[in-house]
């Protein structure tokens, strides 16, 4: 059985590889929508650990699998879209999004509390909930970037991202609340 090293030194000359193998400098904004990405699942990653509910750890790793197949898809070049379109990919769907709009709409008709600009830090569920949110608005900004560097994405994924920073804004405000 022959091992495959992780340190391919590939990368030492400041590039990277696409999804289909075209390099690319590590500073391309594709790269730096796809690490945002990558910092995100991490964040949530952190949010799963510190909620105490099961049904939250759940919709968390749902969603981690999701940004998954959205970095998948940043990560591919434009000229090379009808390649992955047509690729076994896990690809993210209109019924992810609207996962997300249920899980906002069932928290918002909880009776959830909160006055004014929130102020993270209650507890630790509740600041993993807000770290994860701002890394998703960073992620949400990078992938808007890219039209102007020439990859435009569906804006399914904008929207996704989006909407995903908006539900972790409620799931903090529902950690912070007395149990």
């Amino acid at each position: 059985m022959s091992h495959r090293s992780i340190a391919t030194k590939t990368g030492d000359d400041g590039t990277t590889s696409l999804l289909y193998g075209q390099r690319v400098a590590k500073t391309h904004p594709q790269i730096e929508a796809v690490g945002a990405l990558d910092e995100l699942n991490v964040a949530l990653g952190a949010a799963k650990c510190a909620a105490a509910d099961q049904t939250i750890k759940a919709l968390l790793e749902g969603v981690q699998r999701n940004l998954v197949a959205l970095m998948g898809e940043v990560s591919c070049a434009e000229t090379d879209l009808p390649r992955w379109q047509g690729a076994n990919f896990a690809k993210l769907d209109a019924s992810a999004l609207s996962e997300l709009e249920t899980r906002i709409t069932v928290l918002e008709a909880g009776g959830l509390k909160f006055d004014g600009w929130a102020t993270p830090g209650a507890n630790p569920a509740a600041i993993a909930f807000d770290t994860a949110r701002v890394t998703a608005r960073r992620a949400e900004r990078r992938l808007l970037t890219l039209p102007a560097h020439g990859r435009t994405p569906r804006p399914l994924l904008g929207a996704y991202l989006n909407r995903l920073s908006d539900l972790l804004w409620l799931l903090a405000r529902a950690a912070e609340q007395p149990v």
